[in-house]
């Protein structure tokens, strides 16, 4: 039988794997193994020892955090349409970041909360973060208007745009969100050009490949410009964790292809949980993570979307970012401009590795099963479609100079 331990943080009992995986990334493997010593063995008591074990784990931890500290509050992170159902509680997470030093949070004039009135919300909590809002009028250029909201950015969150209304089709919705989208990155080339931008903005496969085209065709670079794919790695997360009753802090698919319904590729088979799923789990779990944006909106009787959570699969993927700019490199899914999609499909979603400027790495999507392999020709099918939408729409089109 395989020894479990206590971790004393939350009380769960873990295989030595399974806690290595929880702390991957945040200790050593000596640390990790002197911790793993002071834990109790699933079973057994231990309460007499509690004070020292928990004085053995501060030291180990105290260790860890010693070797690879960084500089705290050292970003300077805006958060365009921050007065929004995404905007606010992602503004709240960044502000809640010990690495964000100081943060915008802006918005239009006609936002029904002034992003002004957010910022001094913000400003009450118990963090160092400088926070400061910045509201826009509609009618103006966003880059006459956002000198002082970008200059000095290194991370710039755009949870923007108009959701889907009755009676408007998908081209509706493109133009329309990809006329938002193209006021704010045009800013942002010309105020903070070497900063990264996280566009959730729908819909995101052709929204990303018409703002990265019109980044590069400036002189900048297309791979500062990344579709947040992130909530799509938390829901298979979550669902695989909740079907195997494993930890969902342990678990981790990876989630490749686009950022929309069947262009949404849950690689179960690459995960050390996600691989013990029945042909019929995955059956379900597979359309569920395509289809999960529904749900929420279901549930909420038409009268909302997934914002908390797409706020926190913001954070995520901000954290990681930051913490590859901090020096620390680290691992998410991500949608960019990419060979890992082939001729047909050069924007693509698979783990990218960030550090310190930002896109680092783009791995491949790895090995996978014949379930998976036979998705993959469903994802790019309409992928490709998507991404040359995107194109054409930055085929005629610039961004200004200054």
């Amino acid at each position: 039988m395989v020894e479990k331990r206590v971790d004393a943080e939350d009380g769960q009992a873990y295989t030595y794997e399974d806690m290595c995986a929880y702390y991957k990334g945040q200790y050593k493997k000596a640390a990790m193994n002197a911790y793993w010593e002071t834990c109790r063995v699933a079973g057994k008591k231990g309460a007499a020892k509690a004070k020292v074990k928990a004085k053995a784990k501060a030291k180990v931890k105290a260790s860890a955090a010693a070797k690879t500290a960084k500089p705290k509050g050292q970003f300077k992170v805006v958060v365009c349409g921050g007065a929004g159902g995404i905007g606010q509680p992602l503004a709240l997470l960044m502000a809640m970041n010990p690495a964000v030093g100081e943060l915008s949070v802006q918005d239009l004039t006609v936002a029904m909360v002034p992003p002004a009135g957010v910022a001094a919300d913000l400003g009450h909590i118990e963090r160092p973060a400088k926070v400061t809002g910045f509201a826009i009028d509609v009618s103006l250029p966003a880059k006459d208007q956002m000198k002082e909201c970008l200059e000095g950015a290194h991370l710039v969150l755009v949870p923007a745009g108009m959701p889907r209304k009755p009676g408007m089709t998908r081209d509706d919705l493109f133009n329309t969100n990809a006329g938002i989208a193209k006021g704010l990155v045009e800013a942002c080339s010309i105020h903070c050009p070497e900063a990264i931008l996280g566009l959730i903005v729908n819909p995101v496969n052709s929204v990303v490949p018409a703002m990265a085209t019109l980044y590069e065709k400036k002189g900048l670079d297309p791979l500062k410009v990344i579709g947040v794919t992130t909530l799509d790695c938390v829901r298979a997360n979550k669902f695989v964790a909740t079907a195997t009753g494993k930890p969902v802090s342990a678990t981790r698919i990876p989630v490749v292809g686009g950022h929309a319904g069947k262009t949404i590729l849950p690689l179960f088979s690459q995960d050390r949980f996600g691989k013990t799923l029945t042909e019929e789990q995955i059956k379900e779990l597979d359309p569920r993570t395509q289809d999960a944006g529904t749900e929420v909106v279901d549930a909420k009787g038409g009268k909302g979307s997934a914002t908390l959570s797409m706020a926190y699969a913001g954070a995520k993927f901000a954290n990681a970012i930051l913490a590859g700019l901090g020096g620390k490199a680290t691992t998410e899914c991500a949608y960019l401009k990419s060979p890992v999609g082939g001729e047909d499909c050069p924007f693509f979603t698979s783990k990218i590795r960030f550090g310190k400027k930002g896109v680092d790495k783009i791995h491949d999507i790895g090995t996978l099963n014949e379930h998976e392999t036979t998705r993959l020709v469903e994802v790019k099918a309409q992928l490709k479609d998507e991404i040359n939408k995107g194109l054409e729409y930055a085929k005629d089109k610039d961004l200004a100079k200054e």
